[in-house]
């Protein structure tokens, strides 16, 4: 509906800053004529929309105009920005955290360092939601929102826990887990809050921008550390033994929606290196395939081949003549 558009192009501008009539389109999924004629709609209902010409022109509105929102204290505001999307409305409460975000008094406005449930996760299979202590939250909270600089009690994966001090960005959530991006020394870090033992928010201010986009930071970090060292490799495998595939994958990259005309689903996943993803596979038997790289699928068919000569078989049976759960 118009009405929606509407504010969604005075959110834009709000939350983007000056944009230029074709990005203003893109964002909106309509034609630049529509987005003028919107303008035109919005200046003639007093939005205090302004236009600079040249080449790095585009529309903004004049500082200080913003919606208006009562009635919400910051714990509410909070709690409603990091609630989970369930039933069928993702894209309505997308949009409504997008005008609270909006709406929200300047001190409240560091809740947009809040990200949950984007569409990448660092780890591959779902896991059960982490219980994390409230005191250690409130601490981390804190610091997130107030822009202060964090000590935390970190144990790291076959770690000692010990304690670092760190310039906090913002929070994630994803399929149950909590993460918390920071820089520590200037360099980025991401740390698991169920690993936080303990926390304390310090009285200096973080070094950290203004403003971030969790979205971009979150999967650029997602993409530096499914690179690092871990070899990709494109598998079919059997709906009844995806999980099992994915509790020995490190990650997973991506995902056909569809299962292929046999029945079988296309992911591509990461594992530690080549012997890591051999022995994976080797453990589904006949209900995955590697696809790529070809390194691969020679290694597996020469263990095949080498299983089937010590029982006096004379070729490998054909990888799709099992059930499920065979192997």
């Amino acid at each position: 509906m118009r009405a929606d558009r509407l504010v969604s192009l005075v959110l834009l501008l709000r939350q983007r800053g000056r944009m230029t009539a074709d990005a203003l389109a893109r964002e909106l999924e309509v034609s630049t004529r529509t987005v003028l004629r919107d303008i035109e709609a919005l200046s003639a209902a007093g939005v205090p929309v302004y236009a600079d010409r040249g080449r790095h022109g585009g529309f903004g509105l004049l500082p200080g105009f913003r919606t208006e929102l009562t009635g919400l204290n910051r714990d509410e505001a909070l709690a409603l920005l990091t609630a989970g999307s369930g039933f069928g409305l993702g894209p309505a409460l997308a949009s409504a955290r997008l005008k609270v975000a909006d709406a929200l008094p300047e001190s409240h406005r560091a809740t947009a360092r809040f990200l949950v449930e984007p569409e990448t996760d660092l780890l591959s299979r779902r896991a059960v939601a982490e219980e994390l202590p409230g005191a250690v939250m409130a601490e981390v909270r804190r610091a997130v929102l107030g822009g202060h600089r964090l000590r935390i009690h970190y144990a790291a994966g076959g770690e000692s826990a010990r304690w670092r001090t760190v310039d906090p960005i913002g929070l994630v959530t994803v399929r149950g887990r909590g993460y918390l991006l920071a820089t520590r020394g200037g360099q980025d870090r991401t740390y698991r809050l169920s690993r936080v033992l303990a926390a304390a928010a310090l009285p200096e201010p973080a070094q950290r921008p203004d403003r971030v986009d969790l979205d971009r930071i979150w999967a650029e970090r997602r993409d530096r550390f499914l690179a690092e060292g871990h070899l990709a490799v494109l598998v079919r495998v059997h709906p009844a033994r995806r999980e099992e595939l994915l509790t020995n994958a490190v990650a997973v990259r991506a995902e056909e929606p569809e299962p292929d005309a046999d029945g079988w689903l296309r992911l591509e996943v990461t594992f530690q290196d080549s012997w890591h993803a051999e022995w994976a596979l080797w453990q589904l038997g006949a209900n995955a395939e590697a696809l790529s790289p070809p390194s691969l699928r020679t290694a597996l068919g020469r263990r095949a081949a080498a299983l089937a000569a010590r029982y006096g078989v004379a070729s490998p049976p054909s990888v799709f003549c099992q059930t499920p759960g065979a192997g």
